[in-house]
């Protein structure tokens, strides 16, 4: 548990310092829903159905970007091989990342979504608990597989471009089951009507963040 805190406040450190992952990954999330929002009538019927598409594909793309530099500095400072030479567990080694992964996409996430209700014209308060599961959710499995890829995609020459490649296929059902659950929250619906959604996040993130934990040490190898 120690050498993951530490991966993780190493991780935080470096990024209050440079302000690289969460600048730019903000940065790029409200540019999505800006340019959506000059595309429809605030308020519109139109709007009100593709808003939670819209927010999901601000969160992915995103989410993308910061996907990419998980390794990046080590990889850049040539001190990969080092971390790796340590006696340290692979997987405490993913799991640093995975957490760290988890908590920047979660303040992008955090500070996009009063400006999307701002944006779009959406009454939020009373449904953000349920919001923020289903964010919670989708993020933990975005970041599950996108930790795995980004450690594949890190030694490859176009690594801006693999790891998208590798990554949305897969995470289709992530990205399907929170639009869905997204949209019914934002009708109205309560945590019971997109139970069957939830139940596909979480059986997708605890699958795919064991498989990820126990491929990594092979994956890094490599």
């Amino acid at each position: 548990m120690k050498r993951i805190y530490a991966i993780v406040r190493k991780d935080l450190i470096i990024e209050l310092r440079s302000k690289e992952i969460i600048s730019t990954t903000l940065l790029f999330s409200l540019l999505v829903l800006v340019i959506f929002n000059f595309t429809f009538e605030p308020g519109s019927q139109a709007s009100r159905e593709l808003a939670p598409g819209i927010l999901w594909v601000a969160f992915s793309f995103a989410g993308i970007l910061g996907l990419n530099r998980s390794f990046i500095y080590e990889k850049d400072q040539e001190c990969l091989q080092g971390i790796l030479l340590t006696p340290v567990d692979r997987g405490s080694l993913y799991l640093g990342k995975f957490f760290g992964n988890i908590i920047f996409l979660g303040i992008v996430e955090l500070i996009t979504l009063p400006l999307f209700a701002l944006l779009f014209n959406m009454e939020i308060i009373n449904v953000l608990p349920s919001l923020l599961l289903i964010i919670f959710l989708g993020t933990v499995g975005f970041s599950s597989v996108g930790t795995l890829f980004s450690a594949i995609s890190i030694n490859t020459r176009a690594r801006e471009v693999m790891l998208p490649i590798l990554l949305f296929p897969i995470s289709v059902p992530v990205i399907l089951s929170s639009v869905k659950a997204t949209g019914a929250i934002l009708r109205g619906s309560d945590l019971s009507d997109i139970s069957s959604w939830l139940k596909l996040l979480a059986g997708y993130d605890v699958i795919f963040s064991v498989l990820s934990y126990l491929v990594f040490e092979y994956v890094i190898e490599e």
